[in-house]
């Protein structure tokens, strides 16, 4: 794929392939089926995030629009995701809502950076403990985030922490609503029910609608959307430039980051998965430069950070989406929806928003994964608690960096157990024993040379022989050296030069003999001694 193709929105490589009405047809009914789904989930995720309904539904129809129109996945679906609530709501609690519109700027520039330099291809190496882990945190804290609404208790500003809040839930545990805790079980009772009975119908909206119909009816005694937002959105608010300064930049730049991180990662992921149910494959380039896009225009109309969003990405592929059309769709039938009923949205119980809240809590837990990787080793575990433990009772920021971190030093060291020094026999190797003057030492690398395996490298060269005239490294078997690896080489041929024994490296791959070649060549002799005729002539000269 040539970079103009690599930077080529979908939408448009559809067109070009020809758009046909029945495409048209088929993207507007998977759109009208997506934007159904995605009403009640960015009102509910607007309010977990710590804003309001508006800002979740602005999200999803702006944001919404820009990733389907300019990101590198044929039937992605952007917007608000569970994976943004804990990170949300600890900018807007730490520095405002001007501090979270600037957070989620930056992090658009950053993603526009990160898609044009590459940095897509690396965000697949993320290990599979510290994804799993934070996501179960962030549905740890989306659950219990909602525990006050879905019980219908009157806790005030409830603290942000995890342990604080479940003490100030059990200081307010004499105010529950058994009228609010019974509405909200039953819409949790439709929306399961509903997905085992009708897995293609609209569930939350279906419960929803029925949970805000009853309560109207019957003027039930429980708290609304409209009792606790006053203004409900009507429309799209015009754009504009948030406040911004150099100190207040400084302040979000580590949240801005970690909306990138998480934008990146799970837009990657949903696109990945779209391609296996599609057969297509994404331009994971592309798909974060139109995720940067949407990002920065989501922060001018006042909305939250969005990505893709794997539940409704594979509800827009189940309802037969053929092109990014359908996206657009979905970006319009929701703006349709808040001009016509915007003002009806008022009505819906908040123990039926924390009902939905609760069922995408439990869906990103990905509990089967989490306990399938608690049953593997030590190290894969140790990676996946401490990552899920740092979201739920320290911060987002820390366990991302702890985890990527414990997990890099948990591969170099399985790594450096996979390289090796071994004696090369050659007695049974007829080659060498025919053709070796006395003397002669033969070593063999396995496994790459890299700083993890430098120290145990050069200690083991160190206790190689009894000073031979010439040591010959193999290095058939190594296919990567770094700048530390080649420095340990170095310091041992040194060493062995000052005692008399000359060093042969032997069998040198492309990249390690190029790497050795720039590093220190005059001390590794990787320019004049990279096979094994070159070696043995000299040697036998030498006799």
């Amino acid at each position: 794929m040539n970079l103009p193709d690599a930077f080529t929105p979908k939408l448009v490589t559809a067109f070009r392939e020809g758009y046909s009405a029945a495409d048209l047809r088929a993207d507007a009914l998977a759109g009208l089926t997506v934007a159904i789904v995605a009403l009640p989930l960015a009102m509910a995720l607007g309010i977990a995030s710590g804003a309001s309904p508006r800002e979740g539904l602005v999200t999803a129809i702006v944001a919404g629009l820009l990733i389907s129109g300019l990101g590198g996945s044929r039937v992605q679906i952007g917007g608000p995701t569970g994976a943004f609530v804990v990170i949300v709501a600890g900018v807007i609690a730490a520095h405002g809502f001007d501090g979270l519109i600037l957070a989620t700027l930056m992090a658009g520039v950053i993603l526009i950076v990160s898609g044009y330099a590459g940095v897509g291809r690396l965000m697949r190496y993320v290990p599979m403990p510290v994804v799993t882990g934070f996501t179960a945190g962030i549905a740890v804290i989306i659950a219990s985030s909602q525990v006050g609404d879905f019980l219908g208790l009157r806790a005030g500003n409830v603290p942000a922490d995890f342990v604080d809040k479940w003490g100030a839930y059990g200081r307010a545990i004499t105010t529950l609503n058994w009228t609010a805790l019974a509405l909200g079980v039953a819409t949790l009772g439709i929306i399961v029910g509903i997905r085992k009975l009708a897995p293609r119908a609209p569930a939350q909206l279906i419960a929803i609608l029925v949970a805000t119909t009853f309560a109207a009816l019957l003027h039930l005694s429980i708290e609304t959307v409209g009792d606790r937002f006053h203004t409900m959105a009507t429309g799209v608010p015009l754009p504009h430039m948030p406040r911004i300064s150099l100190g207040l930049t400084r302040e979000v730049f580590g949240s801005a980051f970690v909306i990138a991180f998480l934008a990146g990662i799970e837009a990657l992921l949903s696109a990945t998965v779209a391609d296996g149910m599609t057969g297509r494959r994404h331009r994971s380039g592309q798909e974060l430069v139109g995720m940067g896009v949407a990002n920065i225009a989501s922060a001018l109309f006042g909305g939250l950070p969005a990505t893709g969003a794997i539940a409704r990405t594979a509800t827009n592929i189940r309802a037969g989406a053929r092109s990014p059309m359908a996206g657009i769709f979905h970006a319009a039938f929701l703006l349709i929806f808040i001009l016509v009923a915007g003002r009806l949205l008022a009505l819906v119980p908040m123990t039926a928003l924390a009902a939905v809240l609760l069922m995408v809590a439990w869906g990103m837990s990905e509990y089967d994964r989490f306990i399938a990787l608690v049953r593997t080793d030590a190290g894969e575990r140790g990676v996946l608690v401490l990552t899920f433990l740092l979201t739920v009772f320290v911060d987002l920021t820390v366990a991302i960096g702890v985890g990527v971190t414990l997990a890099a030093l948990l591969f170099m060291r399985r790594m450096s157990e996979t390289a090796g020094l071994v004696a090369v026999d050659v007695a049974e190797e007829p080659e060498l024993r025919d053709s070796l003057p006395p003397g002669v030492e033969v070593l063999r690398f396995t496994g790459p040379i890299f700083f993890g395996v430098a120290s145990e490298m050069l200690e083991a060269l160190r206790r190689s022989g009894q000073r031979p005239r010439a040591i010959i490294l193999r290095m058939e078997e190594v296919p990567y050296i770094d700048a530390t690896g080649a420095n340990a080489l170095a310091t041992f041929t040194r060493q062995a030069k000052s005692a008399g024994t000359e060093i042969w490296l032997c069998g040198l791959q492309a990249q390690p003999s190029e790497f050795l070649a720039k590093f220190e060549p005059r001390y590794v002799g990787a320019r004049r001694a990279a096979n094994w005729a070159a070696g043995l002539r000299r040697l036998k000269a030498a006799r």
